[in-house]
């Protein structure tokens, strides 16, 4: 299982201290850097200025909205972050949500699998560059139809001017509902998951098996997929204290990344049996009591879904992850927590480099007390 760093999202600006963070872990062997994006800071901006002082790490956008872009604007800046990276690049694409696309993009979210599909289709037109971009679908027509409503009719079919650095760029789709998880092992390289449970791991491996059964023969192979699984990381040597960290993240996607009715983060994590309390959660929060909300949040969820406590407790339970589905842990926390993870990491290439060094990074870019 690989390791990977989860940047997250920028609260009021850049976090501090991260590039120091990535640049050190590039040298330490880890596996990548994904950033993300909602109504702030972009996706590949930052992916692309941290990405231009590291060498080794692949770069990820985890993930782009597709509602952020045109397939084809999509396409263009994951031809050119390829290039720039010499290979390094993963499309990670999403659909988000209906109060960020209709609130913040200003459109209807609707079907949103059938769109991910065209989406999907036009963007690998594009990377292929083997014929001009053509697509006539319900959400997507290139070129545009002449008897369009304001339309000149003057519109072509076009190929890329920059030819590839690679025949394919990997495609990893993020998805938490069933469906969508069936359809990233059908048309994508690899799945990002959001509230992975080991336990949960049986129900996860059926959903990308109905996936793959669906897969078309020129798509990469099963057994090349990318499952890819963000994790909160927070070492301290009190479990509570520790929980405490990631409550505020639960309570945020329970309660208020999305409306009552629609809220998929919420759904997700109710399917790991915690309906009851965080109804609870989510009323503290949608009522502003933001505070209580957190509290609310068991610790028993809190351990499912993230690495938290003394790193002694965290080594024992890696193996637990390692047997899942998941091929990238991506990581999320404090640079303490994560330089403490990779020297706890039971992989021997990795492990042995990290083990040597981790002091002295720590003494950089850690707080000073962990």
């Amino acid at each position: 299982m690989r390791i990977g760093f989860q940047t997250g999202y920028w609260s009021r600006k850049p976090p501090k201290g991260i590039q120091q963070f990535i640049q050190a872990a590039d040298r330490l062997g880890l596996d990548s850097v994904w950033t993300a994006e909602a109504y702030g800071s972009d996706a590949f901006s930052p992916l692309a200025w941290w990405g231009s002082r590291t060498r080794n790490v692949r770069l990820g956008t985890g993930i782009a909205q597709l509602s952020a872009r045109t397939p084809t604007a999509t396409a263009m800046q994951a031809l050119t972050m390829d290039h720039l990276s010499k290979g390094r690049f993963v499309l990670g694409l999403g659909a988000s949500g209906p109060q960020v696309v209709e609130g913040w993009y200003g459109q209807p979210y609707k079907r949103p699998l059938a769109r991910t599909r065209e989406y999907v289709d036009i963007v690998r037109q594009v990377m292929r560059r083997e014929a001009p971009v053509a697509h006539d679908g319900s959400f997507y027509q290139l070129p545009l139809p002449t008897e369009t409503p304001g339309a000149m009719g003057l519109g072509k079919a076009l190929k890329p001017t920059v030819h590839p650095f690679r025949p394919e760029i990997p495609i990893v789709l993020a998805a938490q509902g069933p469906k969508n998880v069936a359809l990233a092992a059908e048309i994508a390289d690899g799945w990002m998951a959001g509230f992975y449970a080991p336990r949960m791991d049986d129900e996860f491996r059926a959903l990308l098996a109905e996936g793959f059964d669906a897969r078309a023969e020129e798509r990469s192979p099963a057994d090349e997929f990318e499952v890819a699984a963000t994790v909160p990381v927070v070492v301290r040597d009190d479990v509570e204290a520790a929980a405490d960290v990631i409550r505020p993240h639960i309570a945020l996607y329970a309660g208020g990344m999305g409306a009552k009715e629609a809220n998929f983060h919420k759904q997700s994590l109710d399917r790991l049996g915690y309906k009851e309390p965080l109804d609870k959660v989510q009323e503290l929060y949608l009522a502003g009591r933001k505070e209580e909300a957190a509290a609310a949040v068991p610790t028993q969820l809190v351990e499912e879904i993230a690495l938290v406590g003394p790193i002694d407790k965290i080594r024992r339970e890696l193996p637990t992850w390692e047997r899942t589905a998941i091929t990238t842990l991506l990581v999320q926390g404090d640079p303490a927590s994560m330089l403490a993870l990779l020297a706890a990491s039971q992989d021997a290439s990795l492990g042995g480099r990290v083990r040597s060094t981790t002091g002295a990074l720590l003494s950089r870019v850690a707080p000073k007390k962990v």
